[in-house]
Order: structure tokens, then sequence, then C-alpha cells
């Protein structure tokens, strides 16, 4: 028994021992394959911000040398990139700053400080087939956030230095704008304009900029560079679907005149809330789109826009160039790999029969229409028509008729060297639209996905206001921008009378600079007449309004215009106690005025639009406004320097 035992037991042991012999083994292969393994990628983080103040950078392009990886600084200036486990260099750049190479440590943490130097361009291009070195400064500026790498139109994300050469030809088109000049109250009372919600020439402004150039004046539209940013307007809490907020202060840039502000703030709709669409995409295919930030950016910028509609949403494809076509019938948001399919198949080449394209675009969306829906044409395009309906005035009147179909407009246009702003913002104002200028693809999320209802879905429209100024209190008055939205008195109450659209959360901004009674200004000197006198009403004497505000508009399917009245008093509020609304139109109106040399900025200077600026960021989610800041700052270096 005694030997049994012991016999189990030495079975036992040498159990054990080939198990572990085993088991080393295992561990041994394991850790043999190991070393053997390619090289594991690790995650880099850290904060891009300015050495001179320390704020963060959003936008900084920051890439792996020698590689197609890259991603970019979020509003916060926090970035996150994959890179292998040892070795590498990073490389961050931004305008306006020096760019920085990094070699990579140990640490998987990385905060990086920028140097200020405005000859530093740098630009983002999105290809199709990878890197492109542009040869020219006919490309965009583009900034891609790492949301954005699965829905841009290359195998990566790209980054390279441009050749600072001029381009050989540009004949992009603006129409002419004479600067808004100072009214006198008693003579002129009435100030009439349409809305504008349209924020095209912010973009494109910031486009030249970027690009080292001087904005071209009748390409700054100051309306629009207000309206580029939303604000911090409450919702509207009665039946009207939009509330109007007003405030009045200090002029910034001249301390004898005030500054009145007016804000309307749309209601916000939840997209699950909003009427089905019948949208068509009329995309721009001739030859002048056959360009990285044409064509293939127009695709990207879709294919993000086709992520966010529903089930009951229908779009259709029309594409012009020598002739138009439907190239995708009515088909179902849920059915978005077909859309996207039909999108991927697009090429460039030939002419530009836009006209066409808009008759085919018009006769879709009336043959599909979905009564109480969101029936529009979605024009993509440089503008450059030219084969038959291209002159300005004929696409007018077009535009104009295919209204009349309850039909709207949103007009986005793409490119630079040819780019047809004029004809572009005409569309738009004449087919009850909206006008964007998409210079990258953070562009594109901005307005097609953060503001897809305000693009997208009207909640109110021929919206017109009408300011009343009391001659008792107001001396003279001039409208800030808005100079081709102007109306004449009477068109405010005429409903056959077009006005702009407002969409679903979208807010409009619009400034006055006033010269009050008794305040002598070099601005504003008439002799007081010879012939006549002009009465003013004793109650005016005792009325502690300043203005009153109509307003007028029509529900998207009605005729018949409503009336809001809103006047406004002076409460004396120091300009240091103003809101942060006030504060930042001011700053983005007063760079507005600085890049047209207006008269009435009367020598305020770019250190103190940033200064002002700075102080009113407020919640800056998006980034939009510290890029504002820093697009400021670079370009008021450059002018000081004398290279504008």
């Amino acid at each position: 028994m005694e030997s049994e035992d012991r016999h189990h037991l030495s079975s036992k042991q040498n159990h054990f021992a080939m198990k572990k012999s085993i088991w080393m083994l295992v561990a041994l292969f394991m850790v043999s394959a190991g070393f053997m393994a390619p090289p594991q990628p690790r995650i880099i983080t850290g904060k891009v911000t300015a050495n001179s103040d320390g704020n963060p950078i959003p936008g900084v392009t920051v890439i792996l040398k020698g590689s197609a990886n890259g991603t970019t600084t979020n509003a916060e200036g926090k970035y996150s990139i994959t890179v292998p486990e040892k070795g590498g260099k990073l490389v961050f750049s931004f305008i306006g700053y020096k760019s920085k190479e990094v070699t990579l440590g140990s640490s998987n943490t990385l905060d990086i400080k920028l140097e200020e130097d405005v000859t530093a361009l740098q630009e983002v291009v999105v290809t199709g087939s990878g890197v492109q070195r542009k040869k020219s400064l006919t490309g965009s500026v583009a900034t891609l956030k790492s949301a954005d790498m699965a829905s841009a139109p290359a195998e990566g994300i790209v980054s390279a230095y441009y050749d600072e050469q001029q381009p050989q030809w540009n004949t992009e088109e603006y129409d002419a704008i004479n600067e808004n000049i100072f009214l006198g109250a008693l003579k002129n009372p009435l100030s009439t304009f349409s809305i504008d919600v349209d924020a095209a020439s912010y973009s494109n402004v910031r486009r030249f900029i970027n690009n080292g150039q001087r904005p071209p004046k009748d390409a700054v539209r100051i309306e629009e560079m207000i309206n580029y940013f939303n604000y911090d307007y409450a919702q509207p809490k009665g039946d009207d679907p939009f509330a109007v907020i007003t405030e009045i202060s200090t002029a910034p840039w001249n301390a004898k005149h005030k500054l009145v502000h007016v804000g309307l703030q749309g209601k916000k709709i939840p997209t699950d809330n909003l009427p089905p669409s019948n949208l068509v995409f009329l995309i721009d295919v001739s030859g002048s789109m056959d360009e990285p930030n044409k064509l293939p950016l127009l695709k990207a910028s879709f294919k993000m826009l086709v992520e966010q509609l529903r089930e009951q949403d229908h779009v259709a494809i029309v594409v012009y160039a020598g002739a138009a076509g439907l190239v995708l019938e009515p088909t179902s948001g849920a059915n978005k790999n077909k859309i996207i399919e039909a999108l991927d198949n697009l090429q460039a080449g030939g002419s530009t029969a836009g006209g066409a394209g808009i008759q085919l675009a018009y006769a879709t969306a009336k043959e599909h229409f979905k009564v109480g829906g969101n029936n529009r044409v979605i024009l993509a395009t440089d503008g450059d028509f030219n084969i038959g309906e291209s002159s300005n005035a004929s696409m007018e009147r077009l535009i104009e008729e295919k209204r009349k179909d309850g039909v709207f407009l949103t007009v986005l246009g793409f490119g630079m060297g040819n780019y047809k702003d004029s004809k572009m913002e005409i569309l738009s104002d004449k087919g009850n639209g909206n006008y964007a200028y998409i210079d990258n693809i953070t562009e594109a999320r901005k307005v097609l996905v953060n503001e897809f209802g305000g693009t997208l879905f009207t909640i109110a429209k021929d919206v017109k206001l009408q300011l009343e100024f009391n001659p008792a209190k107001v001396k003279a008055y001039r409208l800030i921008g808005y100079e081709n939205r102007m109306l004449k008195s009477e068109d405010f109450n005429n409903d056959k009378k077009d006005a702009g659209e407002l969409g679903s959360g979208h807010t409009v901004t619009a400034l006055y600079e006033i010269i009050p009674v008794g305040v002598e200004s070099e601005f504003y000197k008439i002799d007081d007449l010879k012939y006549q006198t002009t009465q003013v009403n004793p109650s005016a004497n005792t009325s502690k309004e300043l203005l009153t505000i109509k307003l007028r508009y029509k529900k998207p399917d009605e005729d018949v215009s409503k009336l809001i009245v809103h006047p406004l008093v002076d409460d004396n509020t120091p300009l240091a106690k103003t809101t942060d609304n006030f504060r930042w139109s001011a700053s983005v109106a007063s760079f507005g005025m600085l890049l047209r040399e207006s008269e009435y900025v009367n020598h305020f200077t770019y250190d103190q639009v940033v200064q002002m600026a700075q102080g009113a960021k407020g919640e800056d989610t998006e980034g939009y406004r510290i890029e504002f800041i820093n697009l400021v700052k670079a370009f008021g270096s450059t002018a000081s320097s004398g290279r504008h």
C-alpha cells in the first residue's frame, strides 16, 4: 500500500513537473513572440497655447512628420494623435504663428506654445488622392477636426506648405458696396431693411486673409461678418417664431456717438420635430470645379449633410455642366449609402449650363413637393455660369419666378480665382434662401451640421425691419452694413415685396450708430433749411423712447405678414456693463470697417478690436470666436507693418 502511495505521489510530481515545463515553454514563446511583434502605436495628447497671452489656439494643424496622419486642436486648444511606439516628430502649424517641430520622447503628454509670426502661412489640402502641393494662392485654407476625417474625400489628412506665388488670373466678381452714411432723424425718420442671415462674406474674407491677401473692399459685407456668429439671445416665449432683443451704449470707436444693437432669435425646433424634407442637390460639375477646394470639398460637405437626414427626408441629385441631368431620383435619408455613392461618382468637366440646371432642379422639387414640408434646392457651385441663362438679370428673373412654387433655395459657394460672389448673392436673395461660402471642411460642418436647422428649415419669411427714430433725442443715424438689403419706406407694408428668411434657431443682429441731439460730430453737418421747417411732435420731447422698432414677417406657407412693435429706451448703460453680445458684435463690425477703410472707424485700431473681442468671447464651444481673434491679430500685424 505504501509502495502504491509512493508511486502515485511520484506520478503526480512528474505530471506537475511536466505541466510546469509546458507553461514555462508557453511563457517563453509568448515573450519571444512579443519581441517579434510589430511596435504598438501610442496616443499623444496635449494643448496648444499662444506664447504671448497663454490663450488656447483652436484649429492648429498637428501632423506626424513624413506621414499623412494629422489632426487639429479643438476649441480648447487640445489635440489627440496616434503615433508609433518609438520615435517620430510632430509639426504644429497655424496661420499667424511660427511652425514648431518637436521630437517625441517617452511622455504621452505634449503641451506646446506657439510664437506669433504672420509670415508663416500654411494650409491643409483635402484631395481625392492624398498630398497635393499648391502652386499658387488659389487654394483654400482648411482645418479639419478629427471628427471630420471620416467625412473627408481623401485617404487621410495632409498638410503642405504652398509656394507664395500670385495667381496668374483672377476673375472673381463682387457687387460694389457704398457704405451707409449718417441721415438726419428729423428729415429721414425711417430706416427700412430686409434681414440677412447669410454668412458667406466672413468665410470668404477669412480665406483671403489666410492666403496672405487683403480682401477686396466689396467682398467685405459687415452684416454677414456680424451674423457669422451665434449670439446668446433668449428663446422666444410667445406665439411669434422669434424674439426681439435690444441694447444701447457708447460706440466703442467714437465716444461721442451711441451704438444700438438689435437682435432677433429664431425659435429652435428640435430636429426630430422638423417637417420632412424634399431636397434637390444641384451640383456644378463643370470644368471650373476640377480643383481640390471645389468638387472634392463639395462632396465631403454633402456627405456630412446626408448623415443628418432622417428616413422621412428625401434627396434627389441634379448636376449640370455642358447639359443638365438627374443622376439620382428622390431617395430616402435611410438609404445613405446610395446617396453617398451617387456623390462619389461625380466628376468635373465641360462648360457651365447653370440656367438649365436650375430649371431641372426646381422642376424635380416641384414634382415631389411635400405639402407642409421643407422643399428646397441646394445649389453648390463657384457661380461661374457661362452658357444659357448666365447674366445676373436673367438669373434673377428665373429665380424670382421659381420661388412662387414654394421651393426655397440654399446657395453654397466653393473655390477661388473665378468665384462669382455677386451672382451667388443675387440667387440666394431672390430665391427665398441663404448663402454660405465653404472654404474648408470645418466651415462645411458649421453650415450643414452645427447649424443644420437654421440653414435648411425656414420658420419665417419676408422678414423686414423698420426703425423710426425720435428726432428729439436722435440727431442722425446710420445702419452699419446691410447696404444691399435696404428697402424703401413704403416697402415695409407691402406684402408683395420680398425680404429675408429666418431659419430654426438662427440669430440676426443689426447695429445702428447714432449721433445724439446736442452732440457736434464731424461726420454729420447740415445747415438749417431756408424755406421750410419740420415740426416735432410735442410728445416726442417728453418721451423716453429713443426709437421704435417695427418688424413684419410671414409664416413660410402664408402670404399675409404679421407686425411686431418694440420701443427702445436709452438707459445710459456704460460700455463696460453691456452684454458680451453687444461688445462682440461691435468688435466684428469695427474689424469690418477697418477692412473697408471706413471713415467712420475714427482711428480705432486692430489692437483695440482684439482687446474688445477678448473681453466678449464668452462661451466659445466651437472655437469660432477665438479663431476671429487670431485672425484679427494676424491681419493687424501685417497691416501695421505695411504689408497690406
